[in-house]
């Protein structure tokens, strides 16, 4: 058995992605996608940066021929090389078990080993900004390993981080985790038994076994599609012998409140309930809240003669938002028209922002309605990067309405997710592009700066104006479903209890 440095890694973040990287068939996995391409050539320019600053020799070795990529780095530690970029470090562990990693750098340090009287340290070129956990664990296993190979540890491992210092692995502490998470890693694939799924979309979704996991997820009703159902609190369940959709879903509500607390048990149950009913469910006592507080900004539904949907297409790594989209409905004509204000280069973003401005002063008694609070923090910072006014943006800020917020606080949804997707699809919207995206709008802005390719623009503003129009697809709904409820919520007698 051979357990790599990488192994290590996705090991840490999914038991079954490492499991299945050694056992699956790769039939199964997602193809590549832009995004991912770009980060890897991200990446590599950063890596390409890093080591600008040494000078290094490269080990001679074909890309498969790991053993061979052994003796090459072996060969220039025996001679004392001062660099050495590429390597490859590999070591019998336990029987059966080769351990096998390739630090980006080996730098020679006085000291002594069994090459003589110096010894390697090993440096991991790492794209992200912080030391995560997962990385100092890799930084670990890269000392075990050479100090397998060397006869003696060394001190330390660094990281060489995006726009950071280089950070030193603390050997004392990360060491011992590493034993335990490698001996668990070792374990788990001598099993021969596929660990169990659990979907989390923020750490599965560049995962190339994701399509094949959601689809087993989908065919079991897994509880992880289930919002609000965490790692942790998915094994607390299944303690409680609640393993599916349906019997969460008929679970005593006093028994997850008593699990979970009053909050949480209640939502896990209306969220299992609402997701096998497959039908939207009110929440009537939020209902009831809002028509009662001063917050009454949407609740009424009014019926503006003109409305705006409000939409961004950012970088956020450089804050630079390149697209700001807006769908102007105007009742009184009975007309719908998307207005894509576009920097065609980053310098561009200051007039588009005024460009934008003008458009929405146009129409100044118009509500602005949009998705999550992205859109209002991005006012909010363009409005202070170019020195803005007060009173041409607070009055804007001042009209938009959160329809993300609404429906959190107002419905549950049969959805996987709370973006807006999984929402607008569920209540019938559909994307022109099915597998069009945030990130792949990155992308494409990238693309189009290098190579000029308009095309590239045209699906951006296509991908936007279909936000648009989902995010007025999705407030026109939730406004259609919420209505009869107004009247019920003003009779204190229709509002269910707590225990309820």
């Amino acid at each position: 058995m051979l357990v790599s440095a990488d192994l290590l890694l996705y090991y840490q973040r999914c038991d079954r992605r490492a499991y299945l990287d050694v056992f699956g068939d790769r039939r199964q996995q997602d193809p590549v996608s832009d995004f991912l391409l770009e980060l890897r050539q991200d990446s590599h320019a950063h890596r390409q940066m890093e080591l600008a600053r040494y000078d290094y020799r490269r080990p001679q070795w074909s890309r498969d021929d790991w053993l061979g990529g052994t003796e090459a780095t072996l060969e220039l530690m025996e001679q004392g090389v001062e660099c050495i970029y590429g390597g490859v470090l590999s070591a019998p562990w336990t029987p059966g078990v080769t351990l096998l990693c390739q630090p980006d750098l080996l730098v020679r340090e006085t000291g002594s080993s069994r090459f003589g009287n110096w010894y390697y340290v090993p440096k991991d070129i790492k794209f992200g900004k912080r030391p995560k956990l997962d990385y100092q664990i890799v930084g670990a296993f890269d000392g075990l390993v050479l100090s397998l190979v060397q006869g003696v540890w060394p001190p330390t491992a660094w990281l060489l981080l995006r726009g950071r210092q280089p950070h030193l692995v603390d050997f004392e502490k990360r060491v011992p985790e590493m034993h335990g998470i490698l001996t668990d890693c070792i374990a788990t694939l001598r099993e021969h038994r596929t660990p169990e799924l659990f979907l989390s979309r923020q750490k599965c979704n560049l995962c190339h076994w994701y399509g094949s996991c959601h689809g087993i997820a989908e065919s079991q009703h897994h509880l992880s599609l289930v919002p609000g159902v965490t790692p942790n609190r998915y094994e607390q369940l299944r303690s409680m012998g609640i393993d599916t959709l349906e019997a969460l879903a008929v679970a005593k509500l006093s028994q997850l409140k008593g699990a979970f607390g009053e909050v949480v048990g209640e939502q896990l149950s209306q969220q299992a309930r609402t997701t096998f009913s497959n039908q939207a469910t009110p929440k009537l006592r939020e209902i009831h809240r809002l028509l009662t507080t001063a917050r009454k900004q949407w609740v009424d539904v009014p019926e503006a003669s003109v409305e705006i949907h409000f939409d961004i297409e950012a970088k956020p790594d450089i804050d630079l938002d390149f697209l700001l989209g807006a769908l102007v409905v105007d009742r009184a004509t009975g007309t719908q028209r998307y207005f894509g204000f576009l920097a065609e280069t980053p310098e561009e973003e200051q007039g588009i922002w005024h460009d934008f401005l003008d458009l929405l002063w146009a129409y100044p008694d118009a509500p602005i309605f949009h998705f999550c609070d992205y859109e209002v923090k991005t006012i909010r910072r363009l409005a202070k990067l170019y020195r803005t006014p007060t009173r041409r943006w607070k009055p804007v800020v001042d009209r938009c309405i959160d329809v993300h917020w609404w429906v959190t606080e107002t419905v549950v949804l049969p959805v996987e997710s709370y973006a807006l997707k999984p929402i607008a699809r569920w209540v019938g919207f559909d994307w022109r592009d099915a597998n069009a995206n945030g990130a792949q709008c990155i992308c494409w802005y990238n693309q189009w700066l290098e190579t000029g390719d308009r095309t590239y623009l045209d699906a951006i503003v296509s991908y936007n104006e279909d936000d648009c129009r989902a995010t007025f697809h999705l407030k026109t709904w939730l406004a259609q479903f919420l209505e009869p409820f107004y009247l019920q919520t003003l009779s204190p007698s229709a509002i269910p209890s707590p225990s309820a």
